[in-house]
């Protein structure tokens, strides 16, 4: 259970905070719910309580994960599927898993693809919430802002390509 003020992630939404726990009248059921406002855009949201979990709502990773988020956008890409629809299904289901970790994939692969090829609209817009995603979590894991941890980021992605050539 979080309380008022714990910071946590939400899959596909990205970095949020826990900004109160009420008792609500929804269709009926009385239940708990968390009040969390989304920190990169603002957007508020009510989750039940004793849904959370299923949801996919945690804790933002221990900065010594961190680590392994930045070798994971350093090393190669895995090998990527060609039909499109397929490798964006199989993107789209790694983001809405919640793990920092497969999100970092799903970036470093787009990343990767990107420099090789023009990356469709669509796959464009999931890199960019990838990117966002890692970046609101390592910024508020580490306790710097934003710039920052965004330059932390992209400086693993494109060190991953320069090793390469």
């Amino acid at each position: 259970m979080f309380k008022i003020g714990d910071k946590i992630v939400y899959p596909m939404h990205g970095v949020g905070e826990i900004e109160g726990i009420e008792k609500k009248v929804i269709l009926g059921k009385r239940n708990e719910y968390y009040l969390i406002t989304i920190i990169n855009n603002g957007m508020k949201v009510m989750i039940p309580v004793n849904n959370a979990k299923e949801i996919g709502i945690r804790s933002i990773i221990a900065k010594k994960d961190i680590k392994k988020v930045m070798a994971i956008l350093t090393t190669e890409a895995s090998s990527i599927e060609e039909d499109w629809k397929i490798r964006y299904q199989n993107n789209i289901d790694k983001v809405k898993s919640g793990s920092i970790f497969e999100v970092a994939e799903v970036a470093r692969d787009l990343y990767r693809r990107g420099s090789e090829k023009e990356l469709s609209i669509m796959e464009r817009k999931l890199y960019e919430n990838a990117y966002q995603l890692i970046t609101y979590e390592v910024a508020m894991s580490k306790n710097v802002d934003i710039e920052d941890a965004g330059n932390i980021v992209s400086e693993a992605l494109s060190s991953g390509i320069d090793s390469k050539e």
